[in-house]
Formats: C-alpha cells, structure tokens, sequence
C-alpha cells in the first residue's frame, strides 16, 4: 500500500480556533475553510495545493486513499476533514500523536515541534503566525507561498516522525497497537451515533429546575454559593465554623469545600437544618458538569452524529481517556446523556462489558489458581470472600456481606491499607470499624497469598528497572523487566518509570522509590511501589485483553465506542441476537499469551447505549 502523509492548513482567528473549540464544533462551524493542504506519497516530496472546495477535492481524488495508509500528526482533525468534508475515508489511519504517547507517554510531550526537537528532526516552522485571521483569498501569493512552505515542512516532518517511531522501542512498534489507534480515530472521524434532542433538552430543563428549586430553598444567590470566601461568610452567620484542609499543592491552609472533602460532607449532616440546605445548595449548584455536558450534547445533535473522542493511551498502562470535553468514561450509569446516544435507524446498539477483568488478570498474574478455578467455574467469588472473611457458610451471606466481599476482592489486590479500604467502604454506605478493616485485610492476604508476594516481586522489578537489569522476576515468568525500557507487555510496548530514583519526598520524611510525571510543563515526583507497580501491569494487561477484542469485534460489526472494560458497536437490527452472541464470544476468547486466564462478559443490546436490554451470556 501506499503511504500518504497530510498536513491541512485551515482558516483561525483568535475567537475561531482549536483553543477555544472541540475539533467537532471547529470543522462544522460554517466559518471553517481548508486554506491549503499539503501530501506525502511515500518518499517523494510533498505537495501543496490550495483552492476553492471543488478544486481541492478534485485535487485530493488523484491519491488512491481507499487502498492507502493515512499519516498525520493529530489525527483525529485531519481524518475528520477528510470524512466530513471531502467523503474520503483511507484503508488504514495512522497518528503520530497516539504512536508518541504509546512510546514516551508524557516523558516528551505531544507536540509536533517537542517530538521534531528531541528526535532531531529539523525545526517545525512559525509561519502560521502570520495566518491568524485570513482567509484563504485574503493571502497574497508571497504569503500563501511562505504558508504552503510551512505545511510542507509539517508533513515532511511528520512523515520522519513516523518512521522513527516505527522504531521507538526495540522490537519495532507493534503492529496490534497500529491497528487499534485507526479503529481509536475512525470512532471519531466516522460517527454513526445519533442524538435523541428532545430527551436532552428535556433533562437539561429538570436539572436547571433542580438547580433552582436548591436556590430557592436556600433563599440566597448563585454567586453567594459559588464563591468560597463567600460561602464560608454564610457559615460563619450559622455560627459554623467553615472547615478547612491543607492544600496537597500549595502547602496552605484553604476551605475544604469540595464535594470530596470529610469537613464539607459533614457539613451536608449537620444539626443545623439551614447549614443542611445551604451545603446541599452549594454542592448542587456548584457542580456544572451534568449541564455543561448535556448542552455540548444538543449542541452537536445540530450539527450531525456525534464522534466519540478518546485519547489513546492517556495514562501509561494504556487506557483510553475521554477527550474534546465530552469525556465519554465517566458517563453516569442511568444518566439521560447515556440514554441519548442512539443507534442510527436500522440498527442497535450493542454493548459488552468484561467482567471482574482487572481481578481475574491479577489472579492469573499471581499464579492464585483457585482463585482462578473460581472465575472459571463461574463461582461467586464475592461470597467467597465474604464467608472467608465472616467464618459462615456462603449460603448463610447477606447483600451486605457480599459487598465486603466483592469491595474486599476488586480493592485490596494492590496493597490497599485499612484507612482507604473504610473509606471505599463508606462511599457505598458500609461503615466498618478501623479494627474490622484491619481484620478483613487480613484475611484477603492469607485467603490469597500469592498475590502480596507478586507485590514483593514487583519491589524486585522496581530495583531491577533502577540498576538496568534484565531478568525474569516473578515464579510465573510474567513480570519481565528490559534494562532502562521497564517491564515488557505481551504487547511489544513497555510500563516505565521515568528517572526512578529514591528520594525523600518531604523534610525528614522516610526515602522512597519515586519517579517523574508531567502535567503540561510540571514535573511531579510520583511515589511507585510493589502494589502500585502490579495495579499498573494489572490494568496495562486488562487493556491489551479489551483491544484484543476491539478488533475481534471490528473484523464483522463497526466499533462505535469503549468505555473501560466495555465495547459498544452497532449491528442491523435484525442480527441483534446474532450480533450479540458474536461479540459476546470474542470477549470470551483468552488471549495467546495467556491461555488459563478465564474470561467472561455481560451485556446487551437495545436502541441506545443507556437503553440495554440484558441478555444472558
């Protein structure tokens, strides 16, 4: 095939651009124009062409993109111009953005220049400065020339790019990985969800009606609650003294009026009844999420299908993330905005969803074997624990119970201590007492003590990253550490941890093994031990097991989303049974690597992603 690498040039002003707008609402605004785009055709030198839209799709119909590979450096906004725009759609999709992030997560940054200057790659040029504000006829010759230079240079760049990260790790990089970052772009270059307009408006108007029923029973102003100095005012005239908490990133004292913090939660408690009402008022108020969202919702129902944004590899286990401010991974379980995403006319909507997989991966990990019969068999292993933990027979356990159980398995797998674990426990309406946290902690590592000593070989993995040693850890030969590269997935990629190093990491603090992690231009020491090492690998392989499936699913039905550990596609609606079995079985299927992990899903389909039906697997 062909490799074809494109750089587009488009119209921006200060108000008009990518910084102010999601990559959807920007290429649909009726303002958006392609001022020039310029193509790479395998090693030749790219070329430039700037026209009217006739001409410019005229001009990109000479490339065969229907049996070409696509390169471009974020591509999910030039693949999307291509599709929504000109209605072409390349046999494979690279990114370049997504190949960085998988090779050096936020050790480089993900910037075209950033990546040009460490790979030595030549500079990335400064002409679309002079851009700000024109139009493509708005350019003289000279201009568009130095312009038509610029994106010349970009796509030459990415294409250099490219080629040094097809050997950014030793073994090359895999071509699995390749083939989830095309899917991973074409959920948003390729949208087919609908949105149900009249049920978003509708929930918009009941949360606005919330927010205002809060306001009125509290009888003050939305300012007088938004503002922390002036809400703490309102306390104070309560005769409340306004909690407060040490700020993790200052060091100085603030409010703890985060919906999170114990001193505000208290505060929803309190004797006073008009303190109750004010805190519930604040929290209500306070929170735009919900709103914001369902209006970016109705907004793109406007415009056409919805594209599903998601950063490939966001964190370094290699999960997706939620991008272009809809983050589609933390959709409320029973919200409306989960009910809006519909299938296109004809279709359903399929979504399956692995079950206990980071539990199951971390029992094959430790070598638990009958913690993994347990899983095979499909035995309750939440009443298990719970009749570990209590000394009573399983049928003799509660939904209570049970909870402890399954909290018990699916929290203290990575070293969990008792403070944390009651808290979880809390969250869901579960107090125990410090002493029974303790207790049941306990248990869980004597029920299963190979998994603390996978925490121990994880410690020796840690030592051997630091000393650039190469060898096999752990007694099932699955932890496997190259030199400076850190610990191998089955997927030729790496878990690392930059500049690991012991350090203290406050005055007269014990040392710890610390490493580097950025945010933006930041740089934050990060504390990594044994049981944090194994979540990450836990979570690193549970990702590589869903890709598996994403593209298992991919080869017959069209992938629309995934959420975590769950897949959605859409299928004609009369294969829904069919459509389901299949998906259904490709969640089921063990991965090469590992042949005695037992794998199990649920799930269902129906006409949106919120209105499911479950069918029994």
């Amino acid at each position: 095939m062909e490799i074809l690498t494109l750089d587009f040039e488009t119209y921006y002003d200060k108000a008009f651009s990518l910084s102010k707008l999601t990559i959807e609402e920007y290429i649909r605004d009726p303002q958006f124009e392609v001022v020039g785009i310029a193509v790479k055709q395998n090693e030749e030198m790219s070329e430039w062409f700037s026209g009217t839209y006739a001409e410019t799709k005229k001009w990109l119909g000479k490339f065969d993109w229907e049996n070409s590979i696509a390169i471009a450096h974020n591509a999910m906004f030039d693949m999307a111009i291509l599709n929504w725009v000109y209605d072409i759609r390349p046999k494979k999709i690279v990114d370049t953005l997504s190949m960085a992030r998988a090779v050096h997560t936020t050790e480089v940054g993900g910037s075209l220049a950033a990546l040009a200057t460490y790979y030595k790659l030549g500079k990335k040029g400064t002409e679309v400065v002079q851009a700000l504000g024109k139009k493509r006829l708005d350019f003289t010759p000279d201009e568009l020339e130095a312009y038509a230079g610029y994106c010349i240079n970009d796509a030459e760049i990415t294409y250099k790019l490219f080629k040094r990260l097809m050997k950014g790790v030793p073994q090359g990089f895999p071509t699995f990985e390749l083939s989830l970052i095309d899917l991973t772009i074409r959920m948003f270059s390729e949208p087919t969800l609908v949105l149900d307009k009249p049920l978003l408006e509708e929930h918009l108007a009941i949360v606005r009606g919330k927010k205002e029923a809060l306001l009125s029973k509290a009888k003050v102003k939305r300012e007088l609650l938004m503002s922390n100095p002036k809400f703490a005012e309102l306390l104070k005239k309560c005769g409340v003294v306004p909690p407060t908490k040490i700020s993790p990133t200052t060091g100085k004292e603030t409010y703890a009026f985060a919906k999170t913090d114990e001193g505000f939660k208290a505060l929803l408690e309190h004797d006073n009844v008009v303190v109750q009402v004010l805190t519930q008022a604040r929290a209500g108020t306070k929170s735009t999420l919900e709103e914001s969202r369902t209006e970016r919702f109705i907004g793109i129902s406007q415009r056409g299908a919805i594209p599903i944004p998601l950063r490939y590899y966001a964190a370094h286990t290699g999960r997706w993330g939620g991008d272009q401010k809809i983050n589609m991974q933390n959709l409320p379980r029973k919200s409306a905005l989960k009910k809006a995403l519909c299938a296109p006319e004809g279709y359903t909507f399929i979504d399956c969803d692995l079950s206990q997989i980071e539990a199951r991966v971390l029992a094959w990990l430790a070598g638990q074997d009958d913690l993994l019969t347990a899983f095979a068999y499909g035995d309750d292993v939440y009443k298990i624990m719970a009749s570990a933990i209590y000394n009573i027979p399983i049928e003799q356990i509660d939904d209570k119970q049970r909870f402890v159980g399954k909290t018990t398995i699916l929290g203290c797998g990575f070293g969990m201590g008792p403070v944390k674990f009651r808290e979880q426990l809390k969250t869901f309406g579960v107090d125990l007492p410090m002493k029974e946290c303790e207790r049941t902690i306990s248990v869980y590592r004597d029920t299963y003590n190979m998994i603390p000593r996978l925490w121990y070989s994880a410690n020796d993995a840690l030592t051997a990253m630091q000393d650039n040693d190469v060898t096999y850890l752990d007694e099932n030969n699955r932890i496997k550490v190259i030199g400076k590269e850190g610990i191998l997935l089955p997927n030729g990629l790496y878990i690392n941890y930059p500049d690991l190093r012991m350090q203290k990491r406050e005055e007269g603090g014990r040392e710890e093994l610390v490493y580097d992690t950025r945010k933006g231009r930041t740089v934050i020491p990060t504390r990594i031990y044994g049981g944090k090492c194994i979540e990450n690998i836990v979570q690193a392989l549970a990702r590589i097991v869903v890709g598996q499936h994403l593209l298992a699913v991919a080869k017959k039905y069209k992938v629309v989303m995934t959420v975590h550990d769950a897949i959605g596609c859409i299928a004609p609606i009369e294969e829904a049974e069919e459509a389901f079995a299949y998906v259904a079985a490709c969640m089921k299927q063990r991965p090469s690597w590992a042949r005695d992990l037992p794998l199990n899903c649920e799930g269902g389909y129906g006409p949106a992603y919120g209105k499911v039906v479950g069918v029994k697997v």
